[in-house]
């Protein structure tokens, strides 16, 4: 304490009364006034010199000064008597003890309490200190420590020193918004819409010395311009420095047309290796509004079932990992703070509102870690060990009228901060079935072939854009290994040829940074033995989740990852799930590699040399893991993890889409874990599949090896098809509401152009109505709409309105879902879909509509570069519709050897026309002795085999379309063989049909097939 009271005494004031040289002779009098502040000496005073009331009591302390500390400060108070011999500004320094974070309420003289929010120092009886600035009159003053909303911290002593008179440089960005840093005293400001939200910040760093931006006794401000992957912007540049002390900057960037900003913290110097850095810590935040105030937690991962909570800020005080906000749920306004950068620290936003009014302390912390959210076990390792430079990670500072779009802002620029190591996943979204859902360790190669069955005949419906999905295996794959990972992996090729023979994509699972065993012995792959590679704490093995972490950087890791990954992929597996990944990310005592210092590094070194192995053959999914940092190496990820069937974990799945709808910037894919309907009710069967539309996929998990009261419930609900075209853009929904604490939203919305979605559910035992404002829920709240609940697929059943304004009324039974379409009938016409497929006579276009208000005409439009369009063909509208209708047009004369562009061009009777999305059909030139395919047997009634001429590399795609120009069956091969067996054709009715067979470059052969 005696070092942070010495630096405060010892604040150079001679550069800022320099540049006041020139009005301090213009005005004699104030500039003595000023002197005499200047130089008013640094005061101490003990808080048992205080007036005790209320129960506050005198307390030993032997580490306090004095020996003792005043304790008891939650309705039992202190006023300590000071006086000062100028008005002004004080730096006021609270020296306190506590075991864990609390609030003091600081009141100067019976007038407005100044809330300083303590963290914790260690115990209740070691002392530690924060300072924050009061206002105090010239001679007597009186200083009231309490905290009437909540317990207050042990209080040691105060002391004041004169803060400097200001020197502030503006920093503009965004919409009337600016930040404001005080040269003289080191702390900034910050300005949303000119309203002061974030007040008097401050900055640190650990390394050797613990360096304050208050501390230092000279500060430079320079810009320059920088282009980087948030665009074109200007580095702003706080040089700190001190002499004998290590530099330390504080950088802000801002980008023209970005209402938020981005902030580091960097220590410069021999010894600025640090564990800890702090670029804004404030106790005066006010977002504007309060109403319904939230703060909201986020989680470090998915792992032991944990939730995002959005408390009441008057129960607030806790670390959120990487982000955390402050938003009024009423108003939406609010603030949203977090670190886009995760490939070295760990970071912690501290978030406290317990036992403030208006007002909240927040606190940005690179290093932090705590075993029940991180699942640390030790403290965060150093950064830039033996490097004259250390540099915080940058952090976004948003405040919106929408907190909700200061997320999705959030998402985006951490995106961009970290692009993927991955590669960018294009193929559609990704559907499929897991074998943890229900068949678990009993996984073996017959039930996998019989699952591969089920979808293949009894579910043809259900299949992603692709026509295809991915059947999974899960832990305990390696009953089919017969030796673990060392084994035979025979029938593990074996069942990932049946699904690729029946159209489907093979998928395995792993988790490649445990230890199950965890006993010593070789690794595979490897000479290494399994304890060499074990991440250690105090020497000693770490166990999470029921197993050993292992260093991700160790060679036996690295090799065993090598052999296995090998191995999947000449099994021919097209995906893998991932799994456990939190564990290569845990603080260790050291690592293998010794450039490498903290988890997050070991995570980067780990998942990187993962990524590599798996050399862009696969989907890479992920199951447990960090939830941002993982987004460089995972196209698809859980939002939470381990939930089935039942309305229960619907909602814990709900809970983590509510609060973390915003990490789809961050993937390309989320999912809701596994969709199982087993033997639960047809209710809670539809709230699980609408858990996977609202969240982005598919991933169902019953035994379809067997039958069971799930089979009919899958054929049904997986082959709706209004479910599936939904599903099928892979869209996250948004959440309506952000105040349901740890539990989830009720309701649920997307905005698909002319049409918009509810997702309504029901978590509760009784049936319930709700009356959504549409308005409230991101929709128009003047236009018409006319609905449909997807599930009935009618415009009447299970809601009370067909036709809606305002408010749309529904009643949904207990553990129940719905999903209703909106439909504008402001809007001219409602697209449901548009499409566009060679076929044996040209090209057929079609499209269907929901609705149409005045429509004249269709104008089909065809170009050859997808910029020139010309019209081509013409059909006639419904003018006013309220019910779907369907509309083709064969283009017979597409322009052979380029791509052809299509699109629709809708007239309304007076004039005004819209244009559609754009679809490609590729007509590039073939040799005709290669476009020849031999189909057997034809006719033919349960088999279909393609023999091609010529070898196809690549990724082929069957089709089969009937005579109206319908693809009827789609199958996807990679590398076929010389003869393809086409499955799924006894289905179909009898008749004639166009085989079509396209190949990796788009060049499409096709031929008669009469089916019988």
């Amino acid at each position: 304490m005696k070092k942070i009271f010495s630096m405060l005494e010892g604040t150079a004031l001679h550069r800022p009364f320099g540049r006041t040289a020139g009005f301090c002779r213009a005005t004699l009098h104030l500039c003595l006034l000023l002197f005499a502040y200047a130089n008013a000496s640094a005061q101490s005073y003990e808080a048992e010199s205080g007036v005790l009331s209320n129960g506050a009591d005198i307390q030993g302390c032997g580490s306090c000064s004095g020996g003792s500390q005043v304790g008891n400060l939650g309705n039992g108070a202190v006023v300590i008597p000071v006086n000062v011999a100028a008005a002004g500004t004080y730096n006021l320094t609270v020296t306190y003890s506590t075991g864990d974070p609390r609030t003091i309420n600081v009141t100067p003289n019976g007038g407005t309490p100044v809330a300083v929010s303590c963290p914790a120092s260690g115990g209740w009886a070691t002392p530690a200190a924060i300072t924050v600035s009061i206002v105090l009159n010239a001679g007597s003053n009186s200083i009231r420590l309490d905290n009437t909303y909540g317990y207050g911290p042990n209080i040691d002593k105060i002391a004041f020193s004169p803060a400097n008179p200001p020197d502030i440089r503006s920093i503009a960005f965004g919409t009337n918004n600016r930040i404001d840093y005080d040269l003289a005293n080191g702390h900034y400001s910050v300005y949303f819409n000119n309203s002061k939200v974030i007040g008097e910040a401050t900055a640190s760093a650990n390394s050797d010395q613990v360096h304050e931006s208050t501390d230092f006794t000279g500060r430079t401000y320079s810009t320059m311009p920088i282009t980087d992957a948030f665009g074109s912007g200007t580095k702003h540049v706080i040089t700190m420095t001190k002499s004998g002390a290590i530099g330390m900057q504080q950088i802000f960037y801002t980008y023209p047309g970005k209402e938020h900003f981005f902030t580091e913290l960097v220590l410069t110097g021999n010894g600025s290796n640090c564990y800890k850095m702090t670029p804004l810590v404030s106790n005066y935040v006010d977002i504007q509004s309060n109403i319904d105030r939230r703060a909201l937690f986020v989680p470090f991962d998915n792992d032991a079932w944990v939730r995002y909570d959005a408390k009441e800020v008057r129960y607030a005080n806790f670390f959120s990992s990487e982000a955390g906000a402050i938003y009024d749920n009423a108003s939406r306004k609010g603030l949203v703070i977090g670190s886009v950068e995760h490939s070295v620290w760990k970071t912690g936003v501290n978030l406290v509102g317990e036992g403030r009014s208006t007002t909240n302390y927040v606190a940005v912390v690179a290093g932090w870690t705590q075993e029940s959210v991180t699942r640390d076990k030790r403290g965060h390792g150093w950064v830039s060990v033996g490097q004259t430079a250390c540099r915080s990670p940058r952090i976004m500072v948003s405040y919106d009228a929408d907190w909700r779009n200061g997320f999705e802002a959030y998402g985006q620029a951490n995106a961009l901060a970290e692009p993927r190591y991955v590669f960018n996943w294009t193929a559609s979204t990704p559907f499929g079935w897991n074998s943890w859902g229900a068949i678990q360790s009993s996984i073996n190669l017959p039930k996998a072939r019989s699952v591969v069955d089920f979808f293949s005949t009894g579910a043809p419906g259900f299949r992603n854009s692709d026509s295809t999905l991915y059947i999974d295996l899960d832990s305990y794959w390696d009953n089919m290994s017969g030796g673990g990972l060392n084994g035979n992996f025979s029938e593990l090729t074996e069942f990932a040829a049946y699904c690729k023979s029946k159209g489907f994509k093979p998928g395995i699972y792993w988790a490649p940074f445990v230890d199950w065993g965890k006993f010593a012995r070789q690794m595979e792959g490897s000479s290494y033995n399994y304890q060499d590679a074990w991440t250690k704490v105090n020497g000693n093995p770490v166990e999470l989740d029921g197993a050993y972490a292992l260093d991700p950087t160790h060679p036996g890791t690295k090799a065993r990852l090598q052999m296995v990954i090998g191995k999947f992929i000449a099994c021919g597996f097209e995906m893998i799930k991932i799994d456990f990944l939190g564990h290569a990310a845990l603080e260790a005592d050291s690592y293998y590699d010794n450039t490498i210092h903290t988890g997050m590094e070991a995570y980067r070194k780990g998942m990187e040399y993962l990524i590599d192995q798996l050399d862009g053959k696969m989907l890479v999914y992920a199951a447990i893991s960090p939830n941002l940092a993982t987004g460089r190496y995972a196209h698809m990820r859980r939002i939470a993890c381990d939930a089935y069937k039942d309305i229960n974990e619907t909602a814990y799945t709900l809970n983590s889409t509510t609060y973390g709808w915003w990490q789809k910037h961050i993937y390309n894919y989320l999912d809701a874990d596994h969709l199982v309907f087993g033997s639960q009710t047809e209710g809670e069967n539809r709230a699980r599949l609408a858990s996977g539309i609202v969240t982005g996929t598919l991933i169902t998990g019953d035994d379809f090896s067997t039958t069971g009261t799930w089979t009919a419930r899958a054929q049904a609900l997986l082959q709706n098809e209004d479910l599936l075209n939904l599903a099928a853009g892979g869209t996250v929904f948004t959440p309506v509401e952000g105040n349901t604490g740890n539990q989830a939203n009720e309701v649920f919305v997307r905005n698909a152009g002319n049409r918009s979605y509810l997702a309504i559910f029901n978590y509760g035992g009784t049936s319930k109505t709700f009356n959504i404002d549409l308005q409230r829920a991101g929709m128009s709240g003047t236009d018409n709409y006319t609905t449909r609940e997807l599930f009935s697929g009618a415009t009447g059943a299970r809601q009370a309105a067909t036709h809606v304004q305002g408010t749309f009324s529904i009643t949904v039974p207990a553990a129940d879902a719905a999903i209703v379409e909106f439909n504008d009938t402001a809007l001219p016409v409602t697209f449901i879909s548009f499409t566009a497929e060679k076929s044996n006579t040209g090209t057929l276009l079609q499209w269907k509509t929901a609705g149409e208000t005045n429509n004249r005409e269709f104008i089909i439009e065809r170009s050859t570069d997808g910029k020139v369009f010309k019209a081509i063909g013409k059909v006639p509208g419904a003018g006013d519709s309220s019910v779907e209708k369907r509309y083709a047009y064969h283009d017979l004369a597409p322009v052979t050897g380029v791509i052809n562009y299509y699109r629709l061009k809708q007239v309304d009777f007076d004039g005004h026309s819209e244009k559609s999305v754009v679809r490609q059909v590729n007509y590039r030139k073939a040799d005709d002795t290669k476009s020849r395919i031999n189909i057997y047997p034809n006719p033919g009634a349960d088999e279909l085999n393609i023999r091609l001429n010529q070898s196809l590399e690549g990724k082929v795609v069957v089709r089969l379309v009937d005579m109206n120009g319908k693809c009827m069956l789609s199958r996807s091969y990679t590398n076929p063989s010389e003869v393809i067996s086409v499955p799924g054709i006894r289905p179909l009715r009898a008749g004639n049909y166009i085989v079509e067979v396209e190949s990796a470059d788009g060049l499409v052969q096709n031929t008669k097939f009469n089916k019988n």
